[in-house]
């Protein structure tokens, strides 16, 4: 990354999959990093299971939050489908983290569309810097299903410049004492994926 370079970084998933949890971490581990960072979401239904968007940008200096469309350096999946949906704000160039995960949309729950078939293999035609992961899998290993966002971010963390003990602060920082430990373990098993 070039001084002046800002890098976007856009995560969608969907409501109840710690996609903000893990913006928060994000931008923690950026900014003990040193970097100046800028973060915006959009999580209208969340609560029922709709999508949900960060954006999270970083540089020398940022002076907006929103990723202009087609500079997305990095897009940060945690459904399959949400990813498929905001790849045309991908770079050329762009690099893809995603979950190896289907969630139907309300839509597809009553029966008035299809789940399309066989992303994983639109996206590998689509996007050369590929990484899918199988979080729900690592996650139970570490302990706890529902670290699969922790898991996402181990990934993650292979691609950015922050070290692995800034990593591991910003997670000690955001997740409660009580859950740290399976988050710890998850963040490590998402490291390993490559």
């Amino acid at each position: 990354m070039t001084e002046d370079k800002i890098t976007n970084i856009l995560m969608a998933g969907v409501g109840g999959q710690g996609t903000l949890l893990a913006s928060e971490i994000l931008s923690e581990v950026l900014m003990q990093a040193g970097y100046d960072v800028k973060k915006a979401e959009v999580h209208g239904m969340a609560q029922r299971g709709g999508s949900v968007v960060s954006h999270v940008r970083f540089g020398k200096k940022v002076y907006s939050s929103i990723i202009p469309e087609g500079e997305v350096d990095v897009l940060f999946g945690f459904e399959l489908l949400e990813t498929y949906r905001y790849l045309p704000l991908l770079k050329k160039d762009g690099a893809v983290v995603v979950n190896n995960l289907r969630i139907a949309p309300p839509s597809v729950s009553l029966g008035q569309r299809q789940y399309p078939e066989d992303l994983g293999r639109k996206l590998q035609q689509r996007v050369t810097d590929l990484r899918i992961v199988d979080g729900l899998e690592l996650a139970e290993k570490a302990g706890n299903p529902r670290t699969v966002n922790t898991v996402l971010l181990g990934a993650l963390s292979n691609t950015l410049a922050p070290s692995h003990e800034q990593w591991l602060s910003a997670i000690r920082s955001l997740v409660p004492e009580r859950f740290l430990e399976v988050n710890l373990r998850a963040f490590e098993l998402g490291r390993k994926v490559r």
